[in-house]
């Protein structure tokens, strides 16, 4: 590999000790998510074809919450705005203290996992396009196809990869956290319909406040909350969808403390503790009752599936998951690649990409909100949309279960290992071989 601005590691490196713990605690986390996500869309499914769908579509439509400020809402829509935007601070904190005090402030180390994000984004975007053509309204929907579901796809991993070497799940994580920020920018700018000016101008004010609070390293949950209401308040009354809140909030949290000389407080700012403390919340409570309300659609037998697949709509997000989402993330993998003559770590092949890019398929949380956006809440369409992503999510996880389950062997060798530990000195040795990265 020729030197250049990306350095000379390979295409996958597996980083530094701390960074590859850190990453371990946060997938061991959102596994355990991903298992309670999967369990709440089962309920939500079970349900709403059940005897009992009366009651499942009266808890939806179940108004609560105050009147000022449009905020007399339904329970549906309290999970879809309400309960994301913890999900996506969550998903704000992880991006920026990546991008600024973890191994991805590294432009060699940055630019796979963001390529391979725009690149997940573009070609299943392209895709539903091409297949929905000229269907009525059909155009809306877009962007539904391109969000990757971190928790769904690692409690996939859980059963089929338990393995996966620590570069590929970095990767994976990485790329999901990038993919987050696009589908966030993509709702901003591309669903909103009417913008309320004074009220997203006036957001600035508690966002100003918050953002002076957590600079003064301030916790008290008491003095930050409602500063973080009132913006999420005010950005959902201005038209833009109130998740958006969740991520200018997280990107107003310092990732590091004053590293001046001699400073007691230097170190790890505020983002890795909010971290710690909000995504259990978000993994194991906002995404799964969201799915729980969200993910009930009646079947209506094979008459029913026969008309929603009979939809453009439908079939353009299942293609786009399944052949759209691999093939645009595996190309930017390897373009990149090509660019900066990479090459994958030792042990790893391209097999191995198509598998994890195959993963990244599936599309759940994100798709079924931007669904929800482009669609409606309860339309056919909306409809249509759900089982469409829960098709292209299962046929996702099944057929990257065929090719991660072939390379289990070689998997499980490389995790041999990076877990050896002979000095016994809590620290693998491969992270040791390396001046620098065993922290």
């Amino acid at each position: 590999m020729t030197g250049n601005a990306f350095g000379t590691a390979g295409l996958f490196g597996r980083g530094s000790w701390p960074e590859a713990r850190r990453i371990a605690d946060i997938l061991r986390k959102e596994t355990i998510g991903g298992a309670l996500l999967l369990a709440g869309a089962v309920a939500a499914m079970i349900w709403a074809n059940s005897p009992w769908s009366g009651a499942y579509e009266a808890l939806r439509a179940t108004e609560v919450g105050p009147a000022v400020l449009h905020l007399r809402l339904d329970l549906a829509t309290w999970a879809a705005d309400g309960l994301l935007a913890i999900f996506f601070f969550v998903a704000g904190l992880e991006l920026k203290r990546e991008f600024v005090a973890g191994d991805l402030r590294q432009m060699r180390r940055a630019a796979v996992p963001v390529a391979a994000a725009v690149g997940g984004v573009v070609a299943p975007a392209g895709l539903y396009l091409l297949i929905t053509g000229n269907a009525t309204g059909a155009a809306t929907g877009w962007a539904i196809p391109t969000a990757t579901d971190i928790a769904f796809a690692l409690a996939v991993l859980a059963v089929i990869g338990r393995y996966l070497p620590v570069a590929l799940r970095t990767f994976l994580l990485t790329l999901a956290v990038v993919d987050d920020l696009l589908a966030i920018a993509i709702i901003a700018v591309f669903y909103t319909d009417h913008l309320a000016w004074g009220a997203l101008a006036a957001a600035a004010v508690p966002l100003a406040v918050f953002a002076a609070l957590v600079r003064r390293r301030v916790r008290a949950w008491w003095l930050l909350l409602p500063s973080a209401l009132a913006v999420w308040a005010l950005v959902h009354a201005s038209g833009v969808h109130a998740t958006v809140a969740g991520v200018l909030l997280a990107f107003a949290v310092p990732v590091v403390r004053s590293q001046a000389a001699g400073d007691p407080q230097a170190g790890p700012g505020l983002a890795e503790h909010f971290e710690h403390r909000f995504r259990p919340v978000s993994a194991g409570v906002a995404v799964p009752v969201f799915a729980l309300l969200s993910a009930g659609v009646p079947l209506g037998g094979v008459s029913g599936l026969v008309t929603a697949f009979s939809d453009p709509v439908a079939i353009g997000i299942v293609v786009g998951l399944t052949v759209g989402k691999p093939v645009g993330i595996a190309v930017a993998t390897w373009l990149v690649a090509r660019f900066t003559h990479a090459r994958l770590d030792e042990g790893l092949a391209w097999v191995d990409v198509l598998g994890l890019s195959i993963l990244s398929g599936i599309g759940f949380t994100v798709s079924l909100l931007i669904g929800e956006l482009a669609f409606g809440l309860g339309s056919d369409r909306d409809d249509h949309v759900k089982m469409a992503v829960l098709a292209g999510s299962l046929v996702a996880a099944l057929l990257a279960a065929v090719i991660l389950r072939l390379r289990n062997r070689v998997y499980r060798d490389i995790h041999e290992a990076e877990t050896a530990d002979r000095d016994g000195d809590d620290i693998p040795d491969v992270y040791q071989r390396v001046p620098g990265q065993h922290g």
